[in-house]
């Protein structure tokens, strides 16, 4: 374990950048210039105006009221001082519960640090073993954790008491707060406005029929099986080389835009440009002509393609959108199966309608098994291959190891200042630096396995990142040795000696965890804020691209919570809190700051600046209840393991509980309360669509789905218009082009009921 000066300079140098991001923060975010990009939110729903508009030129960009200067540090009490249920309703239940988790963090350790400093502190002080040991190098920190017992002492009998009480505590707070949540989740379901999937199901694997197009052949299946509450159905079509050409043109009139704002400025002087790679060589034409050349190009591509969309019924693929004239009707067909096929007309709650990923509806059902096989392949060797990277930034940590394999550097290594500052800084950092490109890795891989919702890509990515977390950022970095060294521990040990292995190595592995959540928790969180990258971005558009308000607006990149990569991150704190929580309790205080710091941080953020991409209604909460009881597990077994390696078998054997009882409270849990974030209770629509009808009996609930799960290149091009509908006529025969009536329980022959084509969209051609 690295000694105090080690850990002292790496809060140094954390702690004065974390300032430094505030402080600037506190600066830039009262300029009238950066008001956009620090209160993008309140721009969007539109409370807020640029203050820019009032005032002196100079005070236009530099706000000249010296007492704001001195009020700099109010938006930590402001970003405090919104009430919870005000939150929910302002940012989302999304938002919400997100933050609630660095809460969680607080409630489970704050107690638990209390507990471990004036119970196992004292403990493992008072020991003396590393005193007694002349032939032991230590440091003082040493001694305040597991480390100074001696083989077989009876003070291995504390930390086996108190990883009984730190489980209970856990299992208390988990379980109170995974009510809380449920409820909070129940009640916003209940109190939730409107909306299109509330009343849409998503169908996929359609069977082909030889007698009927795909739109012909959901509207007979649902007009038949769910006759009373069968509405209306979108077909989903390919259309993702269509959308491809359309963000291209977007990219094209950007280009346009800057060229012509740059011409308005200087009309003495026609902007022109290279048309070779970046506009580095070619020929050298006018930009604005070329732009619109290429535009007016494009234009003819993309009413080519969509006109191929339209006609080609290649481009129709196998799944729709079913929507219902009840909330009841969506539950019932979303939740049940629809055939003695299990795998055919495959139903689920279809995502809001901004949640959809487009592009991967266009992927036939029968891929997406092969698709996840190969990624999970993908990621096994990537995990794997990472841990290389994982253990050459670990070996910074290990000065005996640079001076073996660099002899010629150990004069300079030995010296003090230098030595704190690559054992107490550099590991940290250049981990954060390795595990900058993995999340844009793993979202790809998780776009590939075909999810069909943004949140359903984020969730995933979120498994995929924890795992490689847990095992490269954690396992990887706990190992001691080189990268061969730890490859050899693994291959050469039999499975029941790993545990064995990674405990005793836990407490010499203290100061690494310690700089790594000072490099990530502190001073990552405090950059968070600041939020440099759009401020800069920002900028550039507004200096090149924008011309009107609306586009000033569009500059604006609120951004929102990744919940693909920022919870992984947030589950690797519980894991070292809970593993560390008995071996050394030093690292508590840290990750305490960490989890303060982060809900004051996130909770400005969701308030002022993040607009979400999508409302789950905390949907994700099972997976963060479920890491967090895979990382009191892992700590209980890792304890088990150091244990077992200081004569203290008997003790050991008293912790083996505690795995079985964390399992079975898991599993109490998930049965209580986890079929309320997977399933909508049928009694809870009937009360909604009840009201509803009550408080609204002349909506017209066709009109208002009609457009709603429309691929959004098509939103303009007025593609689809509904049919001619006789509302009178309620005959229940159903419409369909079967040759054969084999399997139509009812009379076939063509009738426009309004259980069959009500709603239904006819293909048109673009006008």
């Amino acid at each position: 374990m690295g000694s105090l000066s080690d850990i002292g300079v790496a809060a140094g140098i954390n702690i004065l950048s974390a300032l430094g991001f505030l402080l600037a923060f506190a600066v830039l975010r009262i300029q009238p210039i950066n008001d956009r990009v620090y209160f993008p939110k309140w721009y969007l729903k539109g409370t807020r105006s640029s203050p820019r508009h009032l005032g002196t030129v100079f005070s236009k960009f530099v706000n000249a009221d010296l007492s704001t200067y001195i009020r700099f540090l109010n938006w930590m009490p402001a970003a405090l001082q919104m009430p919870e249920p005000e939150l929910v309703e302002h940012a989302g239940l999304d938002s919400a519960v997100y933050v609630r988790i660095y809460l969680l963090g607080l409630k489970i350790f704050v107690p638990i640090a209390v507990l471990a400093f004036i119970v196992l502190v004292p403990v493992n002080w008072t020991s003396g073993t590393l005193e007694n040991e002349k032939s032991l190098s230590y440091d003082q920190i040493d001694k305040l954790s597991i480390s100074n017992l001696g083989k077989g002492s009876k003070r291995f009998w504390a930390h086996i008491s108190m990883a009984y009480v730190f489980t209970f505590w856990t299992f208390y707070v988990l379980y109170r707060e995974y009510k809380v949540i449920t409820t909070m989740r129940l009640r916003f379901l209940a109190n939730q406005n409107r909306r299109p999937d509330q009343f849409t199901v998503l169908v996929r694997n359609v069977p082909p029929d030889p007698d009927e197009t795909v739109s012909e052949h959901v509207e007979h299946f649902f007009a038949v099986n769910h006759r009373d509450h069968y509405l209306s159905h979108q077909t989903v079509y390919n259309a993702n080389t269509l959308a491809g050409l359309v963000e291209n043109k977007k990219g094209l009139q950007n280009w346009l835009v800057y060229y012509e704002n740059q011409y308005a400025k200087n009309p003495a002087k026609k902007p022109t440009m290279k048309t070779g790679l970046w506009g580095l060589w070619g020929e050298r034409v006018d930009a604005i002509e070329y732009y619109k050349s290429a535009i007016e190009e494009l234009c003819k591509q993309e009413d080519e393609e969509r006109q191929k969309v339209i006609t080609d019924p290649k481009a129709i693929m196998p799944a729709a959108f079913v929507s219902f004239k009840s909330r009841w009707g969506a539950a019932v067909c979303a939740q049940t199966q629809q055939t003695s096929n299990p795998t055919l007309w495959l139903t689920e709650w279809a995502p809001e309608p901004r949640d959809v990923y487009w592009p991967n509806l266009a992927i036939p059902y029968v891929e997406l098994s092969v698709r996840r096989l190969i990624m999970a392949v993908a990621l096994f060797f990537l995990t794997f291959f990472f841990m290389i990277p994982i253990a050459i930034v670990q070996s910074l940590a290990n000065l005996d190891d640079i001076e073996r394999l660099l002899p010629f550097l150990k004069p300079i290594i030995e010296r003090n200042s230098l030595k704190a500052v690559v054992q107490g800084f550099l590991p940290g950092i250049a981990l954060k630096i390795f595990l900058i490109v993995l999340p844009a890795i793993l979202m790809t891989m998780s776009t590939i396995e075909g999810h069909t919702s943004l949140s359903g890509l984020n969730r995933t990515t979120a498994s995929k990142y924890y795992l490689f977390l847990f095992v490269n950022v954690f396992l990887g970095s706990v190992i001691t040795g080189t990268a061969f060294q730890q490859l050899n521990n693994f291959i050469h040990q039999s499975a029941n000696k790993i545990p064995e292995i990674v405990g005793e190595s836990i407490p010499m592995k203290a100061t690494f965890f310690v700089t790594y959540v000072m490099v990530d928790g502190w001073a990552g969180v405090a950059a968070e804020v600041l939020r440099l990258k759009p401020l800069v971005m920002f900028h550039i558009k507004n200096a090149f691209l924008v011309r009107t308000e609306k586009d000033r607006e569009e500059a604006m990149d609120p951004g929102s919570l990744n919940f693909g990569t920022t919870e992984p991150r947030i589950q690797l704190y519980f894991l070292l809190g809970l593993v560390y929580a008995v071996v050394t309790p030093i690292l508590l205080p840290f990750i305490i700051v960490f989890f303060s710091l982060a809900y004051l941080v996130f909770r400005h953020q969701i308030i002022n600046v993040y607009n979400q991409q999508y409302e789950s209604a905390a949907q994700f909460w099972p997976d963060v209840q479920r890491r967090i009881v895979i990382a009191l597990i892992v700590s209980q077994i890792l304890l088990m393991g150091l244990l077992s390696t200081q004569q203290a078998e008997k003790s050991t054997v008293v912790l083996l509980p505690l795995p079985v009882l964390s399992i079975w409270f898991h599993h109490v849990c998930k049965g209580r309360f986890e079929p309320a974030f997977i399933k909508f209770p049928l009694q809870d629509a009937m009360v909604k669509d009840t009201l509803e009808r009550a408080n609204d009996p002349t909506l017209n609930l066709r009109e208002y789905l009609k457009d709603a799960y429309v691929h959004p290149v098509f939103h303009k091009n007025d593609m689809y218009e509904l049919a001619a509908i006789d509302e009178e006529e309620k005959n229940p025969l159903v419409a369909t082009r079967r040759r054969s009536r084999m399997n139509t329980p009812v009379d076939s022959k063509f009738n426009s009921s309004s259980g069959t084509t009500e709603g239904e969209f006819s293909r048109m051609p673009p006008h």
